[in-house]
């Protein structure tokens, strides 16, 4: 809740750090120099108790020296630091204490030279005076004057200061003031302690928030604890503390009913209560016992109960389940073992599901349980306690569920899919054979007979998927229930008659069955008969059917499923398992209409398809795409995206726009102009301040906040811009002689008419006020009455000479002009114009101009006489100058705005806003109203902001990061310098251009500044709901404004502080406070400033600290909270953790589960590190939770709200635009159809806002199970579901989005993808999500999850089945056979399926809703036109590629494992990727398979010739050397600079020296062949036995080259025997026999016998053109024999290579693993050059290097962007200012 605060009470009995959670400055000290700055990392961790003190003395060195001298010295030194280090590491072992002291004497040392001249014996006295003048300063007076954190750093400094005392002089020495102060002091501690945002029990000065109602009636509602029994404490055997007085029981003063919980329970931190979800329900049997005990609600008196410390929870519940957590964890070998053989966090969590386990476990904890002991521990403990220790030594079972590797988890877990697809194939096969089509096969008996053998099959897969259920389980069955086990045993019974008797009853149908059928059917006796069957069938069936009666009525089977009582129980036990989990999915029946609707009509085109073009399982992908595309765009256009998506659409709907504004932001009070005032101001200003518009930008999109003076609305200048001179211009050629047609004309265009109206009545007000004398006042009021008179009488045009209108604009032009500048000797100028102007009107433009001098009012008027007095100061008023300004504007954009504002960004942001406040928007609640939030970042160690060597720093090509960005965003960089000169901030121009850049790039300074925006937004709600017209009216941001609500704003503060809270986990901000590493410092400094910027940010991190225990100094870890102070960070709370969480889990999950106790609120959104948020998108924060609080129909609330992303990297080069295309894609779109219709959304990642409380009491945002939860993302997704969430998609908020920009790096995110998604592919979640959903759920739930990426592996195997299919017809003489036949006429249906893969395979499934997407946001012409652009910049090429990436990694996965988090890097990546980098990347991936798919190309163009007369055969043949030239030269086509020369050259040294280079332990392997190539096999070292035999039978398919291409080599002669091929063998053997010889020759005899080994060499030459002459003339071998040699052998050895990397061990007891090396090098050799040689020739050509720049960076260069000058790094004109 809101009101969790750091603070005690003042009666507080204090304790040791590290047994609470501590309150104190955290540990460091460093303000950036060296000079009276003890750094943070000389504090250790041992010695942290120090840092209080040390930075006291830094605060007071100012003031005073010379105590601050003896404060280090006496307390540090000599007395009270020594003797506690001492204490604490007496040998100086722990880590950095020696360096500490040591710094700390050089330190003193260096101090004393200058305080030397001070008397000594003065120390005491001038001490003792400066405590007490400290103490009557800042404390006494200071309560009443400062804030509880100031008064907080105070008191710390007084209670340092007299601990110093007292070390250094004897107690009698200080005097009875002295000691009066320091009890003060010490009564105060409670009261003064570093807090969160509430400081609960302070007195003095109380803040804002303090004031709130909501948080006084909190406060009072928590304190209500006198009725409680009180806690009783006793003191632990084993606490060490170092006071001996400290009594053994003490009741523990309790402030609030939290503590009270936490003193019961023994719970660190107050708010852990709320976390602690799987032991509540025995913690509220023991509440309610205490209660009930209590009697004091009858007799007053207090019952006193038995408290426990605040390390007993942890101690005694917590850390037991973390050291099973841990020994299971070591078991996975940091993720190698496999999933089966160690239990997970699912497993133990899973543990806990039933009430067993409390009866196991005891409450509190039996140790002595099973559940706690583990199979690690030793055999000496077995002996000991054998009686109890029956089950060590066993591995434990899992817990209701294996993660077994293997395939066969898609059809266990999408059996339903299989099975269909399967008997759906199976009768249209039927079907088809028949020719009677499918309506006829219903009107002929014997078909349909034939038919209903589906249902023998349906009988078959099921009892596949009981066995499998059985098997796959298998290390399970022994942690399971017995009706469990029972129903998987009569499951399998089942089945397993149903394939027994269904047959067997088909059988009898049959008029002529085999002998087989004969012999069964006899002996089941006469009871089957044709009839018999159908019953059986329809006997069968019968649960399918009761299924889909309650498919249809899913109120009551969510009641079915979710109810407790036995009967119905019993009843669904057979269905589905009584889980915790998967009950009551079901929608409500629109939604399930919806989605049903949508698969069957997907699923009657695909039956169509695939019965009449021969296509079958793969094209259900490509339909889905399909149609997902069209109902994508439905629901899209249905939710008005991109009804406003350029700035003429903006302008012909703004005046729609307050009223929209109204409708969505509107709280209440009749106000609605100035609220929109307020929030579009600031919005502009916000653009401003990110250097997206120019200042004239921000001039003409402002408005007015004072427009009191103005009879019509003031619209934005840039709708404006024109309208004036257009106006002028139209009335200067005006000839009639009414005023009507004029009129008309103008009040025909409101925006011309509003212009004219406000210029004439502002013009009028300026001058007015610029006028002293009051009859020149008297003058131009009498000129404007006559002017509005004769507009009254319509006799405008008769009274007044429209030509002197241009002369007269000319001149109120050149007066604005004067007003706006800040020269203040204009002012004769400024009277000059003004009497020019004057003389015009009278005597230009008014028709009676001279009449008019003449009345009496306006005699003596002459030029020079009058308006000559005028006040030019009051312009300094910024309402005035407002007024000037947009007046100039008006007068002075005479071209069209229509370009304004310039930058793209900003015209997408402003767009996009005005777009969404016409969508389906909930209203806004008031500030106080709204759902309160948390935003959560984890953080690790990537950049937080860009420092001046990062900037500077120049690449290979003389590029720096700076110079980049300059040439990429050159208008943001002159709006940033035009910024720093009208702000004065030349000064601090590095700093200024340090977080320019890093607003630029993925840092986390850019990331904060976009979520603090919500802080910034929620202030000014609140401040335009509280404030008055006057308060709106003077602006926001104005010196004005905050001086006359400083009380007010204070209020908005509060109220931004109670609802919102950003926490950025650092989870090594600790370490980096230590760490000497320049760049580590750097980020601890950095994030530091974010916290002293943003007062509304936190930081939490994980404290790795030692502590002394038995003599031994050990790890401690802690979950630490801090947030910004004065100069440091202010630690606020102090977790004990009970051991490092990272070391049991994934890194970015844990990061994110310590930390989310820290969070506050009902919502929690998480933010990645690389996104960022706009101020405008801010203001619709209260709109979205508010959809927290709607219903669906016939649903509950939502648990997750899905958010939009903009990719906001997209807009250089082509690669960084195609990724942005497809994640904008799956963002949008997908996700779109995923939540409504589909229902099937999961969470893809951050931004989605989760419901806080029903995440963290059900599991958590993050499963962390190593590599099992490498995408831990989408698992917060199905946890959700699975516990009966909902989720949904909305589209009119958006935050930004960074993405990979590099081809490599897009390859490691798709490969981080391709990973998760094998892995699953084995979880229990898909698992259980695939059982539980209904069926058309759950064919939305596999296509879009791990189904689209079997689908991309099955795309790839299809093209190897396709080519080895057709290699084996060929080399067999098959083919040969089918033509020469005329009897065989060979089907197409393969080649049919060969072409729908080359739809897969192009990308056409993404970038389908790609165009759609486009279309409905910026219209299809556009779409139709990138799609263009697309395909000419090598899309396709792309999309080859990465189709590659996701069938390799998930195949990968799912047979051998090594799944790992692959850092991709967020940097600027238009720079080349040496050749080196990119074989390592791809070898394995992209370029041995593209160089077997290209070989078997060759051979089958060489020896094929079947499908060449084939209308399919082009496209097929092209699609496949499209495929294999894609993944061969895509990375070099796609490299900046790939076809340099010089680079290319480059190149191939660097790839020359790491093939030679040698490896070993510590070398990397960047740097050496060896340590890359062993590296690339490690996951065969971990793979099971099932993944080493498949890796061998798979790689007999090289064999086919061999056994086939021999048999047609001429030296044969035709001969067919199996002789030939074991010859063959002889020449390969011998072959490679020669080649190691080579080798060991090289490594003995190449150094010192160098004759040897050349006459070695010799020999073996000789032999070779001895047999070679031999073969050629005797026996009859030919040049093509050679060639076709080579490419039946390479094969082999390939082969030869695999079979030998997954028998490794026995390779290496044999001693042959250095022979497989070496002949693997070789390899690696001859594929390199084959890979490199067309691109060394490419680099020949100059054309070719500027060709794949152009097309590298065509959207740069549509901008004009000078990338030319960035890649050949010509900086020349580069400046920095």
């Amino acid at each position: 809740m809101a009101s969790t605060s750091g603070t005690k009470g003042p009666f507080e009995i204090g304790r040791q750090p590290s047994k609470r959670m501590v309150r104190a400055p955290t540990r460091n000290v460093d303000l950036g120099n060296e000079e009276g700055v003890v750094d943070s990392e000389i504090v250790p961790s041992s010695l942290a108790m120090l840092v209080p003190i040390l930075r006291a003395a830094l605060e007071i060195e100012e003031d005073n020296p010379r105590v601050a001298y003896l404060y280090i010295e006496v307390v540090c030194c000599r007395f009270h630091a020594f003797e506690k280090a001492h204490k604490m590491d007496p040998t100086s072992s722990g880590r950095g204490v020696r360096q500490f002291k040591t710094y700390l004497l050089h330190k003193l040392e260096k101090e004393g030279e200058l305080t030397e001249n001070a008397s000594r014996r003065s120390d005491a006295r001038e001490l003792q005076t400066y405590y007490q003048n400290f103490y009557e300063k800042k404390i006494r007076e200071g309560e009443f004057s400062q804030r509880p954190e100031e008064m907080a750093k105070n008191v710390q400094i007084a209670t340092v200061l007299y601990d110093v005392l007292k070390n250094m002089v004897a107690p009698q020495s200080i005097d009875e003031k002295t000691r009066r102060y320091a009890l003060e002091v010490e009564h105060k501690r409670g009261q003064y302690e570093h807090y969160n945002i509430l400081p609960l029990y302070a007195v003095g000065v109380k803040p804002a928030i303090m004031e709130l109602p909501e948080i006084k009636a909190a406060i009072s509602a928590l304190c209500k604890v006198d009725n409680l029994p009180k806690p009783k404490i006793r003191a632990r055997p084993d606490a060490s503390n170092d006071d001996s007085t400290m009594p053994t029981e003490r009741l523990k003063k309790v402030n609030d009913i939290l503590d009270w919980i936490a003193s019961v329970f023994g719970f660190q931190v107050r708010l852990f209560v709320a976390e602690m979800a799987e032991s509540s329900y025995q913690m509220c049997h023991e509440v309610y016992r205490i209660l009930d005990k209590n009697p004091s609600r009858v007799t007053g008196s207090t019952e006193i109960v038995e408290g426990r410390d605040e390390e007993y929870f942890l101690r005694e519940v917590v850390s037991p389940v973390y050291q099973v957590l841990m020994k299971e964890a070591k078991r996975n070998n940091k993720g190698k073992a496999s999933h089966s053989n160690w239990r997970n966090y699912d497993d133990l969590n899973e543990y806990f599901w039933s009430k067993k386990c409390f009866d196991d476990l005891k409450w509190p904890w039996d140790l002595k349980a099973d559940f706690f002991r583990h199979s690690d521990e030793t055999q000496t403990r077995n002996r000991r306690r054998s009686q109890a220790n029956t089950g060590v030594g066993k591995r434990k079972p899992k817990t209701n569920f294996v993660e077994v590797r293997t395939f066969l988890h898609l059809y266990r877990s999408f059996d339903r899919m299989w099975i269909f697809f399967i008997l759906a194939l199976q009768a249209m096969i039927i079907i088809g054979w028949s020719s009677l089509g499918p309506v006829g096969v219903f009107f002929e008996e014997d078909v349909f007979r034939n038919v209903m053998t589906i249902f023998i099959t349906y009988a078959f897969l099921n009892f596949l998927q009981v066995t499998l259920d059985i098997i796959l389980t298998w290390n399970a069955l022994k942690n399971m229930k017995f009706t469990q086990l029972l129903r998987y045993f009569l499951k399998f019974v089942v089945a397993a008659v149903w394939v027994v008797v269904l047959p067997v009853c088909y059988s009898k149908s049959l008029v002529n069955p085999s002998g087989l059928i004969k012999f069964v059917t006899s002996w089941a006796g006469d009871w089957g008969n044709q009839s018999l069957y159908t019953y059986v069938v329809i006997l069968y069936m019968l649960p399918n059917i009761v299924a889909t009666i309650l498919f249809f009525l899913p109120p009551l089977r969510r009641k079915l499923e979710r109810s407790n009582m036995r009967i119905l129980t019993f009843l669904m036990w057979w269905a589905q398992p009584k889980l915790y989990v998967g009950r009551g999915m079901h929608e409500n029946m629109f939604s399930l209409l919806k989605y049903t609707l949508f698969w069957i009509m997907l699923l009657i085109s695909k039956l169509a398809f695939s019965y009449y073009v021969e296509v079958y399982f793969m094209d259900t992908q490509i339909w889905y795409a399909i149609y997902a595309t069209l109902f994508g765009g439905i629901v899209g256009a249905f939710s008005h995206l991109g009804e406003i998506r350029t700035l003429g659409m903006l302008r012909s709907r703004f005046q729609s726009v307050p009223v929209a504004f109204s409708q969505r932001f509107w709280t209440g009070r009749d106000r609605k102009t100035k609220q929109e005032e307020s929030v579009w101001n600031e919005f502009i200003n916000s653009m401003r301040e990110e250097d997206l518009i120019s200042d004239r930008d921000r001039d003409l999109l402002l408005v007015p906040y004072s427009a009191s003076y103005v009879s019509v609305i003031q619209w934005p200048p840039f709708l404006l811009a024109s309208k004036i001179p257009i106006a002028v211009d139209m009335a200067k050629d005006y000839k009639k002689e009414t005023d009507e047609d004029l009129f008309r004309k103008i009040k025909n265009d409101g925006y011309m008419y509003s212009a004219v109206v406000e210029c004439y009545e502002t013009l009028k007000d300026i001058i007015l006020n610029l006028l002293l004398e009051e009859e020149d006042r008297l003058v131009v009021s009498s000129i404007c009455a006559k002017v509005e008179q004769c507009i009254f009488d319509e006799t405008f045009v008769k009274e007044f000479n429209m030509s002197g209108l241009p002369s007269l604009s000319e001149k109120l032009e050149k007066f604005l002009t004067l007003l706006r500048s800040e020269d203040g000797k204009l002012e004769s100028q400024i009277v000059n114009v003004l009497q020019d102007i004057v003389e015009i009107i009278i005597q230009d433009v008014m028709a009676d101009g001279q009449l008019f001098l003449q009345t009496p009012q306006q005699y003596n008027l002459e030029k020079g006489q009058r308006f000559v007095n005028i006040e030019t100061t009051f312009t300094e008023n910024r309402a005035v100058m407002e007024k000037v300004i947009r007046l100039h504007l008006l007068l002075t954009v005479k071209e069209s705005a229509i370009n304004v504002p310039q930058n793209i960004e900003a015209r997408r942001r402003i767009t996009f806003f005005a777009n969404s406040l016409f969508m389906n928007m909930p209203k806004a609640p008031k500030v106080r109203d709204m759902l309160s939030f948390s935003v959560l970042t984890p953080y690790f160690k990537e950049d937080v902001l860009y420092s001046d060597d990062v900037l500077n720093k120049e690449n290979e090509d003389g590029i720096s990061i700076l110079f980049y960005l300059t040439k990429i965003y050159p208008d943001e960089w002159a709006n940033f310098h035009e910024r720093l000169k009208s702000e004065e901030l030349e000064e601090d121009k590095e700093e200024s251009i340090r977080r320019w850049a890093s607003y630029r790039g993925q840092t986390l300074y850019r990331t904060v500044r976009g979520m603090m925006y919500y802080w910034q937004a929620l202030i000014l709600q609140y401040f335009i709901e509280s404030a008055g017209d006057n308060a709106l009216s003077e602006g926001f941001r104005t010196i004005d404004s905050f001086e006359k609500n400083k009380k007010l704003l204070e209020d908005a503060h509060a109220m931004a502080d109670l609802k919102f809270t950003y926490v950025v986990s650092c989870q090594v901000y600790g370490s980096q406070k230590k760490s000497k590493n320049s760049r580590d410092r750097s980020c601890y400094t950095n994030i530091l400033n974010l916290m002293l910027m943003y007062s509304a940010l936190r930081v939490a991190y994980i404290d790795e600290t030692e502590e002394t225990k038995d003599g031994k100094s050990q790890k401690v870890y802690y979950s630490v909270l801090v947030k910004g102070g004065d100069k440091y960070d202010e630690e606020i709370y102090r977790i004990k953790l009970p051991g490092s969480p990272t070391e049991i889990g994934e890194g970015k999950p844990e990061n994110q589960n310590h930390a989310i106790i820290f969070t506050r609120g009902e919502a929690l959104q998480t933010i990645d590190m690389n996104q960022d948020n706009y101020y405008e998108e801010a203001f619709k924060m209260r709109n979205v939770l508010e959809e927290f609080r709607k219903r669906g129909s016939g649903r509950q609330k939502p648990t997750i709200l899905g958010i939009r992303e903009h990719i906001f990297t997209g807009s250089v080069s082509s690669l960084a635009w195609f990724m942005s295309n497809q994640e904008t894609s799956f963002v949008t779109i997908g996700q779109r159809i995923l939540a409504n219709p589909l229902r099937v959304r999961f969470h893809y990642g951050h931004p989605d806002i989760f419901d806080r409380i029903f995440h963290i009491t059900r599991g958590g945002i993050s499963k962390a199970s190593k590599v099992i939860n490498l995408s831990e993302d989408i698992f917060a997704g199905f946890n959700s579901t699975l516990r009966q969430g909902f989720i949904t998609h909305h589209e009119y908020i958006q935050v930004g989005k960074g993405r990979d920009v590099g081809m490599n790096q897009i390859s490691l995110f798709e490969a981080k993808v391709a990973n998760g998604n094998g892995e699953q592919s084995l979880s229990r979640d898909v698992y259980r999500l695939g059982r539980r959903f209904d069926f058309y759920r759950m064919l939305s739930f596999y296509f879009t999850t791990v189904g689209f990426y079997f689908s991309s592996m099955i795309t790839v195997l299809t093209v190897y089945v396709f080519l080895y299919g057709r290699l084996y017809m060929v080399l067999s003489g098959v083919e040969r056979e089918i033509l020469q036949s005329p009897n065989i006429h060979q089907s197409k249906a393969l080649e049919e399926a060969l072409a729908t893969q080359s739809v897969v395979q192009l990308g056409l499934l993404l970038v389908l809703p790609m165009v759609m997407e486009i279309g409905l946001e910026k219209g299809f012409r556009t779409a139709l036109g990138d799609f263009i652009i697309m395909q000419l910049q090598l899309a396709s090429v792309f999309f080859t590629f990465q189709l590659g990436t996701k069938a390799h990694y998930y195949g990968r996965t799912l047979l051998h494992g090594g799944s790992k988090y692959r850092p991709t890097g967020r940097g600027f990546v238009v720079f080349h990727a040496k050749f080196a980098d990119n074989y390592r990347m791809y070898s394995r991936s992209h370029f041995v398979k593209g160089l077997e798919i290209l070989i078997l190309l060759i051979v089958y163009e060489v020896y094929g010739e079947s499908y060449r007369s084939s209308h399919l055969y082009l496209f097929i043949t092209i699609s496949m050397w499209f495929l294999a030239t894609s993944w061969l030269f895509a990375p070099f086509l796609f490299n900046p600079s790939g076809f340099d020369w010089q680079k290319t050259v480059d190149d191939w040294t660097d790839w020359k020296r790491w093939m030679g280079n040698r490896g070993g332990i510590g070398i990397s392997a960047d740097k050496s062949w060896e340590s890359w190539w062993d590296e690339e096999n490690d996951h065969l070292k971990h793979s099971n036995i099932r993944g080493k035999i498949l890796e061998i039978i798979l790689a007999f398919r090289f064999f086919m080259y061999q056994y086939g291409i021999v048999y047609h080599m001429d030296i044969t002669h035709h001969h067919k025997e199996l002789l030939v091929f074991g010859l063959s063998w002889v020449v390969l053997i011998i072959v490679l026999i020669v080649l190691k010889m080579v080798s060991m020759g090289r490594r003995r005899f190449g150094t010192d016998f160098q004759l040897m080994f050349r006459i070695l060499k010799a020999l073996l030459f000789l032999g070779f053109l001895s047999v070679m002459t031999v073969l050629f003339v005797v026996c009859g071998l030919t040049i093509s024999d050679l060639f076709a040699a080579i490419i039946a052998f390479m094969p082999s050895g390939w082969a030869i290579i695999l079979i030998a990397q997954a028998c490794k061990i026995c390779l290496k007891g044999a001693k042959l693993w250095d022979s497989v090396k070496e002949l693997s090098r070789a390899y690696e050799y001859v594929m390199g050059l084959i890979i490199f040689l067309p691109t060394a020739i490419l680099s020949w050509f100059p054309f070719v290097s500027e060709f794949q720049t152009r097309l590298l960076f065509n959207q740069a260069f549509s901008r004009g962007l000078q990338i030319s000058m960035i890649l050949a790094g010509k900086k020349d004109t580069y400046k920095s200012d």
